[in-house]
């Protein structure tokens, strides 16, 4: 049996992971993680009576397989250190980490032979446009980025944004060639490697993308929809029983598929 913590466990996506876990006949759940509740008892959040509750990290003293984090950004890198250094297998699917700190993650957990996932995305279409985009990269030197998501989302751009313009420059080997500098009111987007990136926050869009490549004579677009946060739950499952097999930490849930 597979002994999962999930970190966020009361917000909207860490609800759908405790439901997800609850169904899989070989998962458990055995505590929730989030430094803003008060409340200790489990069934106040409908959670078994034998689940543990907990609001500060230095508390955990579970044993657990799986850590999967729907936090913050702000409190993921933090997160992820401790389960990594309490053995515990991290899931990841809160965005804003930088560079930096994913580096640092990895080298922790390969140091320690320990398996785990930083995903920008957990939606199966979402990698797999991410994939596509890397491809045809090779054949388009210009490409731009729109990524759409809902009014609450904290971040931008997005991991996933950041993620494809991350495979996009990695395909090419160079820098995109840029046209115009002159932007007062910058319209042309963020900036990565010359590949631009536009981000929306509005009501109505749950987490929408697509790559734009231009070439001669042509376009070609690349995209995807996720009108349902509960698709998400099938990429974790399935980087669950991955990252149980596995000895060190990924980036990118196309790394697995």
């Amino acid at each position: 049996m597979i002994r999962v913590i999930v970190s966020g466990f009361n917000g909207s996506m860490g609800q759908k992971a405790v439901r997800m876990v609850n169904q899989s006949e070989d998962m458990h759940l055995v505590a929730g993680f989030n430094p803003s509740v008060t409340d200790l008892n489990p069934q106040i959040y409908d959670l078994n009576e034998d689940v543990k509750i907990y609001n500060k990290l230095t508390d955990i003293n579970v044993v657990a397989d799986i850590w999967i984090d729907f936090s913050i950004p702000s409190a993921v890198f933090e997160n992820t250190k401790f389960a990594i250094e309490h053995g515990i297998r991290p899931v990841i699917g809160t965005s804003g980490m930088s560079e930096e700190q994913t580096n640092e993650l990895k080298r922790l957990a390969d140091n320690s032979n320990l398996g785990g996932i930083i995903a920008s995305n957990f939606g199966l279409s979402a990698v797999l446009m991410m994939k596509f985009a890397q491809v045809a990269a090779k054949y388009f030197a210009e490409s731009e980025i729109v990524e759409k998501h809902h009014e609450d989302k904290i971040d931008a751009p997005s991991g996933t944004a950041l993620n494809t313009a991350r495979l996009i420059y990695e395909a090419r080997g160079h820098d995109q060639k840029q046209h115009s500098s002159k932007d007062p009111l910058n319209t042309r987007g963020g900036d990565y490697h010359g590949i631009k990136i536009h981000a929306l926050r509005l009501p109505g869009f749950v987490a929408d993308e697509e790559v734009i490549f231009g070439g001669v004579g042509e376009t070609l677009t690349i995209s995807q929809s996720t009108t349902d946060r509960e698709s998400f739950m099938t990429g974790v499952k399935l980087a669950i029983h991955e990252v149980m097999k596995s000895d060190h930490l990924v980036i990118g849930l196309e790394q697995i598929i």
